[in-house]
């Protein structure tokens, strides 16, 4: 399938989707850009959280005019891949009513919930960015990149 015709489509989805599904979907835009990538929550925040804002710009991805949305706004779309990045929206997940060829189920721990110093709480928050960036270049370089 030539990428030029056809857009992957995908969906990343968490409760406030203020942090995790933030960064997933900015580093699946960063390595490719014509990727159809949306991140929603099932219970979305009022803002993106600031030190997922401060931890993307650190390694030069700004995501400073992203909002969190409902998952609601999408549920009449189809998507190739929803992919749930926290446990609570994997159990919470509604039933997409528009067709979704992939459902996958990637957990990384909330760096929201993290405690101690603001040095410390940002050290989770990077962790975290780290783990995802690593995983969904996994997962783009075997589901996506190699279909194209």
């Amino acid at each position: 399938m030539n990428s030029k015709n056809y857009s992957t489509k995908i969906l990343v989805l968490c409760t406030g989707n203020s942090c995790r599904s933030q960064m997933a979907e900015a580093f699946l835009k960063s390595f490719d850009n014509s990727l159809e990538v949306y991140s929603a929550g099932t219970e979305p925040s009022a803002e993106v959280h600031p030190l997922t804002i401060e931890v993307m710009k650190e390694i030069g991805i700004d995501i400073s005019n992203n909002k969190p949305k409902p998952v609601d706004d999408f549920l009449n779309i189809s998507f190739d891949y929803v992919i749930t990045v926290c446990d609570d929206a994997n159990e919470t997940c509604p039933n997409f009513y528009g067709k979704v060829k992939h459902r996958l189920h990637f957990p990384f721990e909330d760096p929201a919930k993290a405690t101690g110093s603001k040095e410390e709480v940002v050290v989770k928050f990077r962790e975290v960015r780290d783990l995802i960036k690593n995983k969904f270049k996994e997962f783009y370089q075997s589901e996506i990149e190699r279909k194209n």
